[in-house]
């Protein structure tokens, strides 16, 4: 037992950081269990190394969580063939106005759906350099030791990233008037009413949906609406929740079987962006709330 008091300072140690490594790891890949993954390496290797040589302990393991996370990027880049669930973000869906765990509510802040979609768009550099720098502060010379190049080549590559994802991604709104827009929305589907949909719909508004045979994308607000329409006649119940921190909802079909998680994009009043889950595999990895009785 005399010997285990280095080895606990250094876990606790390693334990303080570990929320924001988790945060990192996650905006870098889009999934929870990989983010993990990648500070648990983070954490052998620590334990493999000498402390006492270390200057400067978040400085240290923020390098090696962005050089594991920048390897399983190029390793999913180089695969021959993704799967469709490559292209899914591990969503955090958790009940809208209820209590979130502290470690979702971490995870779902600032990583909305449009933003995670955007940064898929990114080199794994560009994401890493972007990441690090505009989330969480990270000095170009820092990032410039994990990606193998100087801080100013690191800060072009980041001043790249930004603007693709500036050119991509668009303004928030206040939390409650996004609600109201999908509340809007869920009630007129309910009611079969067509025109109401596509009022709330952008006339460009893009519906990607995750089913067992793979991945569908409809673009236009009547395209959208009629399919819509057509999906809501077997729900039986819905639950407003918070999907990544974006307005949406989960549904539930006969007996209590969910048959979907969808979330939405709201700017300008309008829904944007349709993100739905209904394959029964990712939906049941899903950490999702109970039906409403």
């Amino acid at each position: 037992m005399a010997g285990s008091g280095p080895h606990e300072a250094l876990a606790g140690a390693f334990q303080q950081q570990r929320e924001r490594l988790v945060a990192v790891a996650y905006r870098m890949l889009g999934s929870r269990v990989d983010a993990e993954d990648a500070v648990q390496e983070a954490w052998i290797r620590l334990a493999r190394q000498d402390a006492a040589a270390i200057d400067n302990l978040a400085a240290w393991l923020t390098t090696v969580v962005g050089r594991v996370c920048i390897d399983v990027l190029r390793a999913r880049k180089n695969r021959a063939e993704l799967s469709y669930e490559d292209w899914l973000p591990e969503l955090v869906v958790t009940v809208d106005g209820g209590a979130a765990p502290e470690e979702d509510a971490v995870l779902a802040e600032s990583v909305g759906l449009a933003l995670l979609v955007v940064l898929d768009t990114l080199t794994p550099a560009e994401r890493l350099a972007f990441v690090l720098h505009d989330m969480f502060a990270v000095p170009f010379a820092e990032i410039g030791e994990i990606i193998g190049r100087s801080a100013d080549a690191t800060k072009m590559l980041t001043s790249r990233a930004r603007r693709k994802v500036q050119g991509t991604s668009r303004p928030e709104e206040e939390p409650r008037r996004q609600r109201a827009v999908v509340d809007a929305f869920l009630a007129a589907a309910r009611k079969g009413d067509f025109e109401g949909l596509v009022r709330l719909l952008d006339p460009k508004v893009t519906w990607r949906t995750y089913h067992p045979q793979g991945v569908m994308t409809t673009v236009g607000a009547a395209e959208v609406a009629g399919p819509v329409l057509r999906g809501i006649r077997s729900m039986t119940s819905a639950l407003a929740v918070l999907v990544n921190g974006e307005p949406g909802f989960v549904v539930w079909g006969a007996k209590g079987k969910v048959l979907g998680v969808v979330g939405c994009t709201v700017v300008d009043g309008r829904i944007v962006e349709l993100l739905t889950v209904s394959d029964r595999k990712l939906l049941d990895a899903m950490n999702l709330p109970a039906r409403p009785e």
